[in-house]
Protein backbone atom coordinates (compact mmCIF):
# COMPACT_ATOMS: atom_id res chain seq x y z
CA UNK A 1 0.00 0.00 0.00
CA UNK A 2 1.56 3.95 -0.60
CA UNK A 3 -1.39 5.88 0.13
CA UNK A 4 -5.17 4.74 1.36
CA UNK A 5 -6.29 5.26 -2.63
CA UNK A 6 -3.92 2.87 -4.25
CA UNK A 7 -2.60 -0.90 -3.25
CA UNK A 8 0.00 -2.31 -5.14
CA UNK A 9 0.42 -5.22 -3.78
CA UNK A 10 -2.03 -7.01 -0.91
CA UNK A 11 -5.19 -5.55 0.50
CA UNK A 12 -7.31 -6.90 3.08
CA UNK A 13 -10.71 -7.85 3.09
CA UNK A 14 -11.65 -4.47 5.76
CA UNK A 15 -9.44 -2.30 3.77
CA UNK A 16 -11.44 -3.02 0.16
CA UNK A 17 -14.84 -2.57 2.27
CA UNK A 18 -13.52 0.56 3.65
CA UNK A 19 -12.97 1.36 -0.06
CA UNK A 20 -16.15 0.65 -1.09
CA UNK A 21 -17.83 2.41 1.43
CA UNK A 22 -15.93 5.55 0.61
CA UNK A 23 -17.21 5.19 -2.86
CA UNK A 24 -13.93 4.64 -4.79
CA UNK A 25 -13.91 3.90 -7.95
CA UNK A 26 -12.83 0.61 -8.32
CA UNK A 27 -12.39 -2.68 -10.83
CA UNK A 28 -12.68 -6.20 -9.47
CA UNK A 29 -11.49 -8.87 -10.99
CA UNK A 30 -12.53 -12.52 -9.75
CA UNK A 31 -9.73 -15.06 -11.20
CA UNK A 32 -10.92 -18.34 -9.27
CA UNK A 33 -9.46 -21.06 -11.95
CA UNK A 34 -9.01 -24.82 -11.59
CA UNK A 35 -6.48 -26.20 -13.46
CA UNK A 36 -8.05 -29.51 -13.80
CA UNK A 37 -11.82 -28.43 -14.53
CA UNK A 38 -11.48 -25.43 -16.68
CA UNK A 39 -14.50 -23.96 -16.54
CA UNK A 40 -14.95 -24.52 -12.97
CA UNK A 41 -14.16 -21.22 -11.58
CA UNK A 42 -16.71 -19.64 -14.32
CA UNK A 43 -19.09 -21.84 -12.52
CA UNK A 44 -18.28 -20.45 -9.01
CA UNK A 45 -18.30 -17.11 -10.40
CA UNK A 46 -22.16 -17.38 -11.17
CA UNK A 47 -22.67 -18.82 -8.24
CA UNK A 48 -21.81 -16.14 -6.30
CA UNK A 49 -18.75 -13.39 -6.74
CA UNK A 50 -18.09 -10.23 -4.91
CA UNK A 51 -20.69 -7.57 -6.00
CA UNK A 52 -19.72 -6.03 -8.99
CA UNK A 53 -16.48 -8.34 -10.08
CA UNK A 54 -15.72 -9.32 -14.02
CA UNK A 55 -14.83 -12.89 -14.25
CA UNK A 56 -11.27 -12.85 -16.08
CA UNK A 57 -10.27 -16.97 -17.77
CA UNK A 58 -7.22 -18.19 -17.68
CA UNK A 59 -6.76 -19.17 -20.69
CA UNK A 60 -9.27 -17.00 -22.35
CA UNK A 61 -8.31 -13.59 -20.99
CA UNK A 62 -4.52 -14.16 -19.21
CA UNK A 63 -2.96 -16.68 -21.91
CA UNK A 64 -2.63 -16.43 -25.74
CA UNK A 65 -3.12 -19.62 -27.82
CA UNK A 66 -0.73 -22.49 -27.44
CA UNK A 67 1.54 -24.22 -30.13
CA UNK A 68 2.75 -27.09 -28.17
CA UNK A 69 6.10 -24.97 -27.55
CA UNK A 70 5.49 -21.75 -26.06
CA UNK A 71 4.08 -23.04 -22.86
CA UNK A 72 0.95 -23.72 -21.27
CA UNK A 73 0.26 -20.46 -20.57
CA UNK A 74 1.55 -18.37 -23.06
CA UNK A 75 1.60 -14.47 -22.39
CA UNK A 76 -0.86 -12.63 -24.74
CA UNK A 77 0.41 -9.57 -26.51
CA UNK A 78 0.41 -6.81 -24.09
CA UNK A 79 -1.85 -4.94 -27.08
CA UNK A 80 -4.04 -7.46 -26.47
CA UNK A 81 -4.45 -7.49 -23.01
CA UNK A 82 -4.37 -3.91 -22.78
CA UNK A 83 -7.72 -3.95 -25.08
CA UNK A 84 -9.10 -6.66 -22.82
CA UNK A 85 -8.72 -4.48 -20.08
CA UNK A 86 -10.44 -1.41 -21.95
CA UNK A 87 -13.25 -3.40 -22.53
CA UNK A 88 -14.09 -3.15 -18.92
CA UNK A 89 -13.31 -0.04 -18.09
CA UNK A 90 -10.03 0.52 -16.86
CA UNK A 91 -8.65 3.55 -17.09
CA UNK A 92 -5.11 5.06 -16.15
CA UNK A 93 -5.95 5.74 -12.18
CA UNK A 94 -8.51 3.14 -11.47
CA UNK A 95 -7.58 0.62 -8.31
CA UNK A 96 -7.76 -2.93 -9.48
CA UNK A 97 -8.25 -5.46 -7.35
CA UNK A 98 -7.97 -9.03 -8.34
CA UNK A 99 -8.78 -12.08 -6.19
CA UNK A 100 -9.42 -16.16 -6.24
CA UNK A 101 -10.83 -18.85 -4.38
CA UNK A 102 -7.27 -20.80 -4.64
CA UNK A 103 -5.17 -18.32 -2.09
CA UNK A 104 -4.33 -16.17 -4.91
CA UNK A 105 -2.28 -18.83 -7.45
CA UNK A 106 -4.36 -16.77 -10.10
CA UNK A 107 -5.15 -13.55 -8.77
CA UNK A 108 -1.19 -12.90 -8.34
CA UNK A 109 -1.03 -13.49 -12.23
CA UNK A 110 -3.20 -10.66 -13.13
CA UNK A 111 -1.69 -8.93 -10.80
CA UNK A 112 1.85 -8.90 -12.21
CA UNK A 113 0.33 -8.56 -16.05
CA UNK A 114 -1.59 -5.44 -15.08
CA UNK A 115 2.11 -4.19 -13.66
CA UNK A 116 3.35 -5.66 -16.91
CA UNK A 117 0.92 -3.00 -18.48
CA UNK A 118 1.81 -0.34 -16.39
CA UNK A 119 -0.63 -0.01 -14.57
CA UNK A 120 0.46 0.38 -10.54
CA UNK A 121 -2.76 0.20 -8.91
CA UNK A 122 -3.13 -3.16 -8.90
CA UNK A 123 -3.47 -5.27 -5.84
CA UNK A 124 -4.57 -8.80 -4.21
CA UNK A 125 -7.22 -9.49 -2.11
CA UNK A 126 -5.62 -11.14 0.87
CA UNK A 127 -7.26 -14.54 1.53
CA UNK A 128 -9.55 -13.80 -1.47
CA UNK A 129 -13.11 -15.46 -1.68
CA UNK A 130 -13.05 -16.76 1.99
CA UNK A 131 -11.63 -13.67 3.80
CA UNK A 132 -14.37 -11.55 1.77
CA UNK A 133 -16.38 -14.00 3.72
CA UNK A 134 -15.00 -14.11 6.78
CA UNK A 135 -15.27 -10.70 7.33
CA UNK A 136 -19.07 -10.61 6.72
CA UNK A 137 -18.78 -9.66 2.69
CA UNK A 138 -21.45 -10.35 0.73
CA UNK A 139 -21.78 -12.37 -2.31
CA UNK A 140 -23.81 -11.70 -5.55
CA UNK A 141 -24.93 -13.98 -8.35
CA UNK A 142 -25.79 -11.20 -10.49
CA UNK A 143 -23.42 -10.18 -13.21
CA UNK A 144 -22.40 -6.92 -13.42
CA UNK A 145 -23.88 -3.60 -15.46
CA UNK A 146 -21.44 -3.46 -19.05
CA UNK A 147 -18.66 -0.68 -18.35
CA UNK A 148 -17.84 1.47 -20.91
CA UNK A 149 -15.08 1.24 -22.67
CA UNK A 150 -12.31 2.93 -21.70
CA UNK A 151 -9.44 4.20 -24.14
CA UNK A 152 -6.69 2.48 -22.07
CA UNK A 153 -3.28 2.17 -23.76
CA UNK A 154 -0.32 -0.13 -22.03
CA UNK A 155 1.95 2.48 -20.48
CA UNK A 156 6.33 1.52 -19.76
CA UNK A 157 6.27 -1.62 -18.69
CA UNK A 158 6.27 -1.80 -14.36
CA UNK A 159 8.27 -5.83 -14.53
CA UNK A 160 10.48 -7.62 -16.43
CA UNK A 161 10.11 -10.63 -18.17
CA UNK A 162 12.66 -12.83 -20.11
CA UNK A 163 12.79 -15.29 -22.61
CA UNK A 164 13.67 -18.81 -22.94
CA UNK A 165 16.75 -18.35 -24.84
CA UNK A 166 17.98 -15.33 -22.77
CA UNK A 167 17.53 -17.69 -19.83
CA UNK A 168 19.65 -19.98 -21.13
CA UNK A 169 22.48 -17.83 -22.20
CA UNK A 170 22.60 -16.31 -18.70
CA UNK A 171 22.14 -19.99 -16.63
CA UNK A 172 24.60 -19.65 -13.70
CA UNK A 173 24.47 -16.19 -13.94
CA UNK A 174 21.56 -15.51 -12.26
CA UNK A 175 19.20 -16.45 -9.43
CA UNK A 176 16.09 -18.95 -10.75
CA UNK A 177 13.60 -19.79 -8.12
CA UNK A 178 10.81 -21.93 -9.27
CA UNK A 179 7.33 -22.11 -7.49
CA UNK A 180 6.03 -25.15 -8.01
CA UNK A 181 6.13 -28.20 -4.83
CA UNK A 182 9.33 -29.55 -3.83
CA UNK A 183 8.23 -33.61 -5.45
CA UNK A 184 7.72 -31.93 -9.43
CA UNK A 185 10.52 -29.78 -8.74
CA UNK A 186 13.00 -32.88 -8.13
CA UNK A 187 10.97 -34.67 -11.01
CA UNK A 188 9.81 -37.62 -8.80
CA UNK A 189 5.87 -36.80 -10.38
CA UNK A 190 5.03 -34.57 -13.08
CA UNK A 191 0.91 -34.40 -13.48
CA UNK A 192 0.73 -31.79 -16.24
CA UNK A 193 3.90 -31.66 -18.46
CA UNK A 194 5.61 -33.98 -20.53
CA UNK A 195 8.49 -34.39 -19.10
CA UNK A 196 9.78 -34.17 -15.62
CA UNK A 197 12.53 -32.56 -13.81
CA UNK A 198 13.58 -28.30 -13.18
CA UNK A 199 15.74 -25.97 -15.20
CA UNK A 200 19.64 -26.43 -13.99
CA UNK A 201 20.53 -24.20 -11.26
CA UNK A 202 16.84 -23.32 -10.23
CA UNK A 203 16.47 -23.10 -6.51
CA UNK A 204 13.12 -24.67 -5.06
CA UNK A 205 10.49 -22.11 -3.11
CA UNK A 206 7.25 -23.99 -3.72
CA UNK A 207 4.57 -20.63 -3.79
CA UNK A 208 1.98 -22.52 -0.76
CA UNK A 209 4.96 -21.42 1.45
CA UNK A 210 4.15 -17.80 1.35
CA UNK A 211 0.75 -17.97 2.64
CA UNK A 212 -0.13 -19.56 6.62
CA UNK A 213 -2.77 -22.39 7.33
CA UNK A 214 -5.69 -19.74 6.83
CA UNK A 215 -4.80 -19.31 3.24
CA UNK A 216 -3.45 -15.70 3.79
CA UNK A 217 0.14 -13.98 3.03
CA UNK A 218 2.28 -14.38 5.85
CA UNK A 219 3.31 -11.00 7.36
CA UNK A 220 6.25 -8.93 4.86
CA UNK A 221 8.99 -9.79 7.38
CA UNK A 222 8.40 -13.54 7.39
CA UNK A 223 8.08 -13.80 3.42
CA UNK A 224 11.41 -11.49 3.42
CA UNK A 225 13.29 -13.67 5.90
CA UNK A 226 12.74 -16.34 3.51
CA UNK A 227 13.53 -14.72 0.53
CA UNK A 228 16.49 -13.02 1.47
CA UNK A 229 19.35 -16.03 2.02
CA UNK A 230 17.65 -17.23 -1.73
CA UNK A 231 17.81 -14.12 -3.61
CA UNK A 232 21.27 -12.59 -2.02
CA UNK A 233 23.48 -11.13 -3.44
CA UNK A 234 21.44 -10.76 -6.57
CA UNK A 235 19.74 -7.60 -7.43
CA UNK A 236 16.19 -8.14 -7.92
CA UNK A 237 16.42 -7.88 -11.33
CA UNK A 238 18.83 -10.60 -11.61
CA UNK A 239 16.02 -12.69 -9.73
CA UNK A 240 14.33 -15.01 -11.90
CA UNK A 241 10.78 -16.67 -11.06
CA UNK A 242 9.06 -19.27 -12.94
CA UNK A 243 7.52 -22.79 -12.67
CA UNK A 244 4.88 -24.71 -14.58
CA UNK A 245 3.64 -22.39 -16.96
CA UNK A 246 3.95 -19.22 -16.11
CA UNK A 247 1.41 -18.75 -12.90
CA UNK A 248 2.54 -19.93 -9.44
CA UNK A 249 5.61 -17.82 -10.27
CA UNK A 250 3.73 -14.53 -10.54
CA UNK A 251 2.75 -15.91 -6.32
CA UNK A 252 6.47 -15.70 -5.67
CA UNK A 253 7.16 -11.88 -7.24
CA UNK A 254 3.94 -10.87 -5.44
CA UNK A 255 5.67 -12.09 -1.98
CA UNK A 256 8.82 -10.60 -3.03
CA UNK A 257 6.95 -7.64 -3.71
CA UNK A 258 5.26 -7.34 -0.91
CA UNK A 259 8.02 -7.44 1.60
CA UNK A 260 9.83 -5.44 -0.13
CA UNK A 261 12.50 -7.17 -1.99
CA UNK A 262 11.39 -5.57 -5.83
CA UNK A 263 9.35 -7.18 -8.45
CA UNK A 264 12.31 -9.02 -10.32
CA UNK A 265 11.68 -10.91 -13.49
CA UNK A 266 9.37 -13.43 -14.61
CA UNK A 267 10.00 -16.31 -17.11
CA UNK A 268 6.40 -16.81 -18.36
CA UNK A 269 6.85 -19.69 -20.30
CA UNK A 270 8.26 -21.58 -17.34
CA UNK A 271 8.95 -25.42 -16.85
CA UNK A 272 6.07 -26.30 -19.48
CA UNK A 273 7.92 -24.28 -22.40
CA UNK A 274 11.66 -25.30 -21.20
CA UNK A 275 10.45 -28.46 -21.50
CA UNK A 276 9.08 -28.97 -24.65
CA UNK A 277 12.55 -28.38 -26.16
CA UNK A 278 14.27 -31.89 -26.44
CA UNK A 279 17.78 -29.51 -26.86
CA UNK A 280 16.92 -27.67 -23.25
CA UNK A 281 18.72 -28.88 -20.48
CA UNK A 282 17.17 -30.69 -17.58
CA UNK A 283 18.21 -31.31 -14.18
CA UNK A 284 16.43 -33.64 -11.72
CA UNK A 285 16.94 -34.36 -7.70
Amino acid sequence: MTTQSSYQTLISAQQLQALIDAGQPLLLLDLSFDLANTEAGAQAYASGHLPGAHYMHLDRDLSAPKTGRNGRHPLPSREAFADRMASLGLHARTQVICYDAQGGMYGARAWWMLHWLGHAAVAVLDGGLQAWRDAGGALSSELPTPPHPSAFVPGTPLVDSISADALQRRLGRLRLIDARAAERFRGEVEPLDTKAGHIPGASNRAFAGNLNPQGRFKPAAELRAAFEPMIAPYAAADVVHQCGSGVTACHNLLAMAHAGLGLGTLYAGSWSEWSSDPTRPIATG
